[in-house]
């Protein structure tokens, strides 16, 4: 039973959207398992350039399925705004979009919570996209999920006793307007006229189809060290991108996964706040966000750019479980002289090789440096392992060393055709 994970093993932005779509040439389904449109996966294709926040990405390829499991949280908005572009762009999305009939909903009330808190409160670097407050309701059993849409009137009395609840606190606490109940109502249900065409058990279809031997794709968002169980709390976001997240967000059981990819950039980047050992605030940082165009693909926010934090891989790779990685933007380093890998922290009064995900310890930690040679040559046209310079071959190579883990490929531009495989 073929399930293969797809996990980004920094913080997000690894590039998993290339790496998910390159892997769908030999998929049968690809289910994204938890986040919500806070996401961002950018797949090029040619010289055209698709950014996905929570359709899959194989949905470019015609003979895959997509799921979109009861983990994530759908933004009705930006779900039907997807949709609309991927037909605008001649993509066929009827018959190929499954989503999770338990997956809750992100509410208007949602986003607003989610504004008003990170402008009054201290800052996590949240997307406003209220998936924090989704994921609250979720726990706190008052969610919205999508099959509450088939019964207007059980609609009415969830959404009736949850703005009643939000208007006290938006108004009382934060100074805010009411939100008109009967609006939210009509626009809701409005969506699940749009939407019922895709809605389906999917647990059941995921399972059904590991039966018959299919093979499925679990697609993560954002990355393990955003993990809120796993990651540097509380500058995380609200679900679990690690890989055991897979099984929960799909319905599906850890017998059937036989591979975890964890994606990596060649170097470490990050959005919002928290700690980040490797960042460099100076050009150097600076020249990393240039040329990797390191900016999101949700926000648009500059990211922190820093040197790859191997501290921080070996620790990702253990709790996912990641029997591979595949290293991407490795051409970003083009230019540069020398490069940088942290391999450990020099905490006070004693060196660290373990990650303290703590983000009070995280935060008093200084990098130690491993420096290898730059190549100092374009490497976008290399098709081969063997194409690649020495020092660019050297660097790949220290990289699965330094980690332990098995590099098995390298992405060394934004397109399909710009990819290496080494094994």
């Amino acid at each position: 039973m073929p399930v293969q994970i797809i996990v980004g093993a920094q913080w997000g932005d690894e590039g998993k959207g290339k790496v998910v779509d390159m892997l769908s040439e030999r998929a049968d389904i690809v289910a994204r398992y938890q986040g919500g449109a806070n996401a961002g996966h950018t797949v090029c294709i040619g010289d055209k350039q698709y950014i996905l926040h929570l359709i899959p990405s194989g949905m470019f390829h015609e003979n895959i399925t997509c799921v979109i499991g009861n983990g994530v949280v759908i933004d009705p908005v930006a779900l039907m705004s997807e949709i609309a572009q991927l037909r605008q762009a001649g993509v066929s999305v009827t018959g190929r979009l499954l989503v999770s009939h338990n997956a809750h909903l992100i509410m208007p009330y949602h986003k607003l919570l989610d504004t008003v808190r990170e402008q009054t409160s201290d800052r996590i670097g949240t997307t406003g996209r209220g998936i924090g407050p989704a994921y609250i309701d979720k726990a706190m059993r008052s969610g919205i999920r999508i099959v509450d849409l088939l019964d207007r009137d059980e609609l009415a009395r969830k959404l009736t006793a949850n703005i009643n609840e939000k208007n006290q606190i938006l108004t009382k606490v934060y100074g805010e307007s009411k939100l008109d109940i009967e609006a939210i109502i009509a626009e809701y249900q409005d969506f699940d006229k749009q939407i019922d065409e895709y809605i389906t058990d999917t647990s059941v279809y995921l399972n059904a189809a590991l039966g018959e031997g299919k093979r499925i794709i679990a697609e993560g968002a954002q990355g393990a060290l955003l993990d809120v169980d796993h990651g540097t709390y509380p500058f995380v976001t609200s679900s679990n991108p690690t890989s055991g997240g897979a099984c929960t967000g799909l319905g599906i059981p850890p017998t059937a996964i036989n591979d975890i990819v964890g994606v990596v950039k060649a170097y470490s980047t990050r959005v919002g706040n928290g700690p980040f050992p490797t960042e460099l605030k100076d050009a150097t940082g600076e020249r990393l966000r240039t040329i990797g165009h390191e900016f999101g693909a949700t926000t648009g926010r500059p990211r922190r750019c820093g040197w790859f934090d191997a501290v921080a891989l070996k620790y990702s790779a253990m709790v996912n479980g990641i029997t591979r990685i595949a290293v991407t933007k490795l051409d970003v380093l083009d230019e540069f002289d020398e490069i940088k890998v942290c391999v450990a922290y020099e905490a006070p009064g004693k060196r660290l090789r373990s990650f303290p995900t703590d983000a009070k310890t995280l935060e008093s930690v200084r990098p130690v440096y491993e420096t290898l040679p730059g190549w100092r040559s374009d490497i976008a046209g290399a098709t081969s392992h063997d194409d690649l310079p020495p020092n660019a071959r050297a660097y790949v190579e220290a990289l699965g060393r330094i980690t332990g883990t098995k590099v098995w490929l390298v992405s060394v531009g934004p397109r399909r055709d710009q990819t290496i495989t080494l094994s």
